[in-house]
């Protein structure tokens, strides 16, 4: 949930393919970390907020997948590793960008662990979500009001563990962090204990149940007040609660209890039951605009509709509903359930989630309504650069991931052409990928089998490509010559039409690069490709782009 900022850098050329070993030290699976497999994190954090500092420790537990005796456990400057156990005897390391390379003392052949100190002064947020860190920030009382973000920079700005997608803790982690005892400390999954110390600090310990992406891993400190509630859903009793700055209170009931409601109704419908039962539901108010921590939302909408009170698809439309809300909720299934393996496949989370808005709104709302809003979203896209980014350096693709990705899903649904089997579809992603990572290739895959249809080069041209498909057409003597143009030569997808513009009048025809012919009576005078599908249509033939 970062593409406002995204969108920016690369309108100004910021973001430039020149990568370092650091990025493929963050990216890629290295040869110390493919030979474990993390099982859980226990996570302890001290926060110093007069000093903007932190220590604290974390036991990585994990399976050897083959023997290895190096481990890289990710770390970003200013922070720094103090020490590291393996079964009480002090490890050595060498520290290269932000990976430190332990040297473990032996082999392991069966479950073990390894216990990292870690201290310093982590990364201030600088523009957060999308540019992350730690948000040292104070609330209108003058307050203090802290929060983390840290999507795609990655979690290691502020604790140590292998940060990258790929592997998470299939077991688990617990979560404490000590702080002021003065103020609350939120963070993932069920909160199991609040100990207060002589010293006038208490420690928080939550316990997540799920695995659970790095990124998504968080705490959020302030003058919070709790309202609990429940949701009757798919999976029985959902545990909920809204989590707000004191003041704001009252914003609970008056704003955000609908909003979450329905995106739960309407989500548990569409993709099945929300991922995370036994860890709860939470939303949580946050001093920046919001990100998908898993179990834990984070909210920072200003209690508004829209996108801070804007509607994205300028059709007005978007102001129906509060986009963080349904957005940020939206990745507990793609995103939090689902993971991409490599950042480079993120559409995976941002595309089916942009998309989680559109069937939010025809849930609730209809088809016409929503099909202005994902109609309207089209202005946002780029077409800059392909949406799948860079593998094995950290790097994502364009922000298009988000309003193209989402086009490109609604587009496939018409060309199955069958809604009831394009659920099944969206039910089934979230069954058989339940709680584990996947690549572009596995999406791919798995939605040609189920749909029967050959929705590859649909694939390639928007995920791989910048450029959308015009559907280009004569009309010559009850003569219909058509076919497709700016594609890939691949590019075959069957497209729907309306004749003279009437939304009654419909055909389908099964354009590809080369010219085709149909028989169409005398009164048919133009064409358009049916406005569901991201094309465009163009009378004449234009040169083809070789």
């Amino acid at each position: 949930m970062r593409f406002l900022f995204i969108i920016c850098m690369f309108a100004s050329g910021i973001l430039k393919a020149q990568f370092t070993k650091g990025d493929s030290l963050r990216g890629s699976i290295t040869p110390e970390r493919a030979w474990w497999d993390v099982i859980h994190y226990d996570l302890r954090v001290n926060i110093n907020i007069s000093g903007n500092t932190i220590s604290g420790s974390n036991c990585i537990a994990y399976v050897p997948l083959t023997g290895g005796t190096k481990m890289q456990i990710d770390l970003q400057e200013p922070l720094k590793i103090d020490s590291v156990f393996f079964h009480s005897q002090k490890c050595t390391w060498k520290h290269t960008f932000n990976a430190w390379i332990i040297d473990l003392p032996q082999n392991s052949t069966s479950p073990d662990s390894v216990l990292v100190f870690f201290s310093g002064k982590p990364r201030a947020a600088k523009f957060p979500p999308w540019d992350g860190g730690i948000s040292w920030k104070q609330d209108a009382m003058k307050r203090t009001w802290l929060g983390v973000s840290c999507q795609g920079l990655g979690a290691s700005v502020w604790w140590p563990n292998k940060d990258h997608q790929y592997d998470e803790p299939d077991q688990g982690m617990i979560i404490s962090i000590t702080i002021p005892d003065s103020l609350v400390n939120i963070s993932n999954g069920k909160l199991v204990s609040v100990t207060k110390k002589n010293n006038n600090t208490a420690t928080w310990t939550y316990k997540v149940l799920n695995p659970i992406n790095n990124y998504d891993v968080t705490f959020n400190v302030g003058n919070y007040v709790t309202v609990k509630d429940s949701f009757m859903g798919k999976n029985g009793k959902l545990n909920m609660e809204y989590v707000v700055l004191d003041y704001n209170k009252d914003k609970i009931a008056s704003h955000l209890v609908k909003d979450t409601r329905d995106m739960l109704t309407a989500l548990e419908y569409w993709f099945g039951p929300y991922p995370f039962y036994e860890d709860g539901y939470r939303l949580v108010q946050t001093p920046y605009l919001g990100m998908e921590h898993q179990s834990a939302i984070a909210y920072g909408n200003n209690f508004k509709k829209g996108y801070m009170g804007i509607d994205r698809s300028k059709t007005s439309v978007g102001l129906l509903f509060d986009f963080i809300i349904i957005h940020e909720s939206g990745h507990e299934w793609f995103g939090n359930n689902i993971t991409c393996k490599d950042n480079a496949d993120m559409w995976i989370h941002e595309g089916f989630t942009t998309y989680s808005e559109y069937l939010f709104m025809e849930y609730h709302y209809g088809k016409d309504t929503a099909d202005m809003y994902i109609i309207g979203q089209r202005k946002n896209i780029l077409n800059d650069v392909p949406v799948i980014g860079n593998y094995n350096v950290n790097k994502e693709g364009s922000s298009d991931q988000y309003d193209k990705g989402s086009n490109m899903i609604h587009t496939i649904r018409q060309v199955i052409n069958n809604d009831s089997l394009f659920h099944r579809i969206l039910l089934g992603l979230n069954k058989d990928f339940a709680k584990k990572t996947v690549t572009t290739k596995e999406i791919e895959d798995y939605m040609i089998a189920k749909s029967g249809k050959d929705l590859q080069p649909i694939f390639d041209q928007y995920l791989r490509s910048t450029t959308i498909p015009a559907l280009e057409y004569e009309l010559k003597k009850g003569k219909l010559v058509y076919r497709w143009n700016n594609c890939n030569k691949n590019f075959n997808m069957p497209v729907r039409i309306l004749l003279n513009s009437s939304p009654t009048d419909v055909m389908w025809i099964f354009p590809s690069i080369v010219k085709k012919e149909i028989t169409v009576s005398n009164e048919i005078k133009a064409i358009t490709a049916d406005s569901t599908f991201y094309v465009k249509t163009k009378p004449g033939f234009a040169k083809v782009k070789k």
